[in-house]
C-alpha cells in the first residue's frame, strides 16, 4: 500500500505541477506527499523529480517512470472497477465542458443517458464558448470543434460533420439557387458575428478559399441566426448539428454540395492520455459511440 501510495504522489505531482496541487488531489499536506516521495527516490536510488519553492521538473529517470507509472495505476484502477460489485462501476463527479450551442443539443443528452447508466456519477457540465484552462478549472473533458493545435492536452476524435450553405424553400422560390460561390454575391448572405466570408472550395473537388459574402442581417448568436434562415431572410453556411433535422424535414434545403469543405473533426481533450478515471473515459466512449455515427447527424454527411 505504501509503495503504492507513493507512486500516486508523484504522479500526481509531476502531473499537476506542484507539491502543494498533488496533496490537493488527495487530500493530505505537502509535507506528506513530499515525504512519499522521498521515499520513492530513496527505494529507487534515483532521482525522479527537481524540486524547487516555484516549481517541479522530472528527470530523465523520472519521465520514463511516469509514463509506467500512469499505465499501472490506471490497470489498477481498471481492475479494482471490474471486481467491484461484479462489475464495471464508475463513481465520483465529472466536469464537462462544451460549446453553448453544441453542448445544449448535442453533449447534455449524452450527459442524461450517461448519469441513467451510471447512478454513481454526478456530473457538472459548463456550457460556453470559451475556450476553459483544463488544468486551472479542474474539467476532466471537454469536447471541441475544429482541428486542434499543438497542445500539452490529450485528445480523442469523437466524430465528424460537415458545414453546408442552407436556405429555406420560401427564399429559394424568391430568389433562386447559386449555382456556383461565385452566384453568392446576388444573395443576400446571413453573418455570423461579423463573419464576412465562407470556406469553400471554388470547383468541385478543389481547393477551399474564402468566399466573401454580404447580406442585411448580422447577429452573434447562433440560434438566432438559425431563426432567420428558416424564416427566409437569407442563405446561412452553418453546421449539419444546427441543421441536420431541418434538412431531414425540408424545412431547409442545402446548396452547393459539390463545393463543400471538407468534415471538421469533434474532439474530446482531457488532460492527460494516460491513467484516466473509469468515469471519463466512460463517458468519453459514449460520446464516441454516438457522435461517430453518420447518421446521427442527419443529412449532409
Amino acid at each position: 500500500m505504501d509503495q503504492v501510495k507513493q507512486i500516486q504522489a508523484f504522479v500526481n505531482s509531476a502531473t499537476r505541477g506542484s507539491l502543494s496541487a498533488a496533496a490537493k488531489l488527495e487530500a493530505v499536506t505537502p509535507a506528506v506527499i513530499g515525504r512519499r516521495l522521498d521515499a520513492l527516490e530513496m527505494r529507487l536510488g534515483v532521482k525522479l523529480l527537481l524540486r524547487t519553492t516555484r516549481k517541479l521538473s522530472l528527470t530523465f529517470e523520472g519521465q520514463a517512470f511516469l509514463e509506467d507509472c500512469q499505465r499501472i495505476l490506471n490497470d489498477l484502477a481498471s481492475a479494482e472497477a471490474a471486481v467491484s460489485l461484479g462489475g464495471v462501476r464508475a463513481t465520483g463527479h465529472l466536469k464537462v465542458s462544451a460549446p453553448a450551442g453544441f453542448g445544449r443539443r448535442h453533449v447534455a443528452p449524452q450527459v442524461a443517458l450517461f448519469m441513467q447508466a451510471n447512478p454513481g456519477i454526478t456530473v457538472r457540465l459548463d456550457l460556453t464558448d470559451r475556450l476553459v484552462d483544463l488544468l486551472n478549472e479542474g474539467v476532466d473533458c471537454a469536447v471541441r470543434i475544429g482541428e486542434m493545435p499543438d497542445s500539452s492536452l490529450a485528445s480523442s476524435k469523437l466524430g465528424e460533420m460537415q458545414r453546408v450553405v442552407v436556405a429555406s424553400p420560401a427564399y429559394l422560390q424568391l430568389h433562386g439557387a447559386p449555382r456556383t460561390p461565385a452566384d453568392l454575391s446576388a444573395h443576400n448572405c446571413l453573418a455570423l458575428d461579423q463573419q464576412r466570408g465562407w470556406a469553400l472550395r471554388q470547383t468541385p473537388g478543389g481547393e477551399v478559399t474564402n468566399q466573401k459574402v454580404a447580406g442585411s442581417f448580422e447577429c452573434n448568436d447562433g440560434a438566432v441566426l438559425h431563426a432567420w434562415v428558416l424564416a427566409g431572410r437569407g442563405l446561412a453556411w452553418r453546421s449539419i448539428w444546427e441543421v441536420g433535422d431541418d434538412l431531414d424535414s425540408g424545412r431547409l434545403v442545402a446548396l452547393l454540395e459539390d463545393y463543400a469543405p471538407p468534415p471538421v473533426g469533434i474532439y474530446a481533450v482531457f488532460p492527460q492520455r494516460r491513467h484516466l478515471p473509469l468515469r471519463v473515459r466512460l463517458f468519453i466512449d459514449q460520446l464516441k459511440t454516438i457522435f461517430g455515427k453518420p447518421e446521427y447527424w442527419g443529412s449532409g454527411k
